[in-house]
């Protein structure tokens, strides 16, 4: 790392680590993600900015002949990068079953790396990581449309004592490619003769599939059936 001579190594500096927040940022931000255009970017620049920080203080950095005290410039990137941890990690939360903000996250741990490269002089480096980032979070994401995935639901079946059972239900879903993660059949106590099946199901098919699949849909259309309900 070369001590900066000048502001135009400067503003070359912070002109490219706008580009590139802002080029990463477009995509978080058109997808709807909690980190988006300004956040991204936001994020970029402060780690560029601590990087060349430390590059202007390089002719202060090392120990006095008098002094036991170091100044450790790389305290600076290791301060961003611990700081930027605890903003991913706020952007992390669970839904039910799911866990979402993780590519958010490594987005902005991304960027941050990016900014500390372009910060430092390594505008080669960070150029290139940037266009390799674009290529997986843009490329990769139709990859991920063709790879198929888990999903899990909870389905409830209320039907009558002349309707599916427990059994038949299960040897229908595993028929049907489902792994029955809980099951439980429930009898009501009245004389309208009525029994639930409760069941949670894991099963692999495409992100893009989100209709109701075809045996629960067909399991709802059976005999004595009285209620279906279906969330993933």
């Amino acid at each position: 790392m070369a001590e900066i001579a000048g502001w135009q190594p400067i503003a070359l500096r912070l002109f490219l680590t706008l580009v590139a927040g802002f080029l990463i940022g477009l995509n978080r931000g058109g997808h709807g993600e909690p980190a988006g255009l300004r956040t991204t970017m936001l994020v970029c620049l402060a780690a560029s900015i601590a990087m060349m920080q430390a590059n202007l203080l390089l002719g202060t950095a090392g120990r006095p002949p008098d002094s036991y005290v170091v100044f450790d410039l790389m305290r600076f990137p290791l301060g961003i990068l611990t700081g930027v941890g605890f903003i991913g990690a706020g952007a992390i939360f669970r839904q039910d079953t799911l866990l979402r903000g993780v590519t958010t996250a490594a987005t902005l741990w991304f960027v941050t790396v990016i900014g500390l490269c372009i910060g430092g002089g390594q505008i080669a480096l960070g150029m290139v990581g940037t266009g390799i980032g674009l290529v997986v979070l843009w490329g990769l994401k139709a990859v991920e449309l063709y790879v198929p995935e888990y999903k899990s639901a909870i389905l409830v079946v209320v039907a009558s004592l002349e309707g599916p059972g427990a059994s038949e239900v299960r040897t229908r879903l595993e028929a049907a490619g489902f792994r029955i993660l809980r099951f439980s059949e429930t009898y009501l106590n009245r004389g309208d003769r009525q029994r639930t099946i409760r069941c949670a199901v894991r099963w692999r098919a495409l992100p893009r599939d989100t209709e109701v699949p075809e045996a629960v849909a067909s399991l709802a259309t059976a005999d004595g059936v009285l209620q279906l309900h279906w969330k993933p």
